[in-house]
């Protein structure tokens, strides 16, 4: 085979390439080994400047001993009917400036015979379960991630059924307010426990014979 033959112009910009591959090869080798030692000798799970500084991660990188833990995730919500204590109290107040600083201003509808309501709602626990999960659903479809149409399926699936179920004529409000000019509020009283028949003793089998 003939040999190849380049131009000397060739040549040069071949050169060059090939110092800057080098070069760059030489830069990796040199990375490689700062993450298996750093200067001193120390380790990079021992002490001394983070070998992960050239690469734009902080000191504190998750994993490498002597580092601060990373913080824990929040806490998974849960329905207001499964909360107690100071805990119930305080997601009862957040639910309530919700409520009244932008549910009732934007949907609350007049106070009739047909859309009863209650100024002392947070005492029908009912109606508290059903405005919670109706908050929670809101929180979640007004983030970007629920995409454009978040809001809307928040209003056909959530929001009009939820005023439906807790403001009608024969809901849990309805023995409460039905006048805005004539405040109340009554608890009616639910069902009581389920009665269960007892269960039949097991049999004595103490005094049968073995065959």
């Amino acid at each position: 085979m003939e040999p190849i033959r380049f131009p000397e112009s060739g040549l040069e910009s071949i050169e060059a390439d090939v110092r800057r591959l080098l070069d760059r090869t030489a830069e990796q080798a040199r990375q490689l080994d700062s993450l298996s030692a750093v200067p001193g000798g120390d380790s990079v799970l021992g002490s001394g400047p983070s070998p992960f500084a050239g690469f734009g991660l902080p000191a504190g990188f998750p994993g490498m001993p002597g580092m601060p833990p990373p913080p824990p995730p929040p806490p998974e919500p849960k329905p207001i009917l499964e909360l107690d204590g100071e805990a119930l109290e305080d997601e009862v107040d957040a639910l309530t400036d919700w409520v009244d600083g932008f549910l009732l201003p934007a949907y609350g509808a007049e106070v009739t015979t047909a859309a009863p309501w209650c100024d002392r709602w947070q005492e029908h626990q009912d109606v508290t379960a059903w405005l919670h999960a109706l908050w929670m659903a809101y929180q979640q479809h007004k983030e970007p991630d629920a995409g454009l149409s978040g809001m809307l399926v928040w209003h056909r699936d959530f929001l009009t059924h939820t005023m439906a179920a807790v403001r009608a004529p024969g809901g849990p409000l309805s023995a409460c307010m039905t006048d805005p000019d004539r405040p109340a509020h009554r608890l009616l009283p639910g069902p009581k426990p389920s009665t269960r028949a007892p269960r039949p003793a097991p049999a004595d089998r103490s005094g049968e014979s073995s065959s």
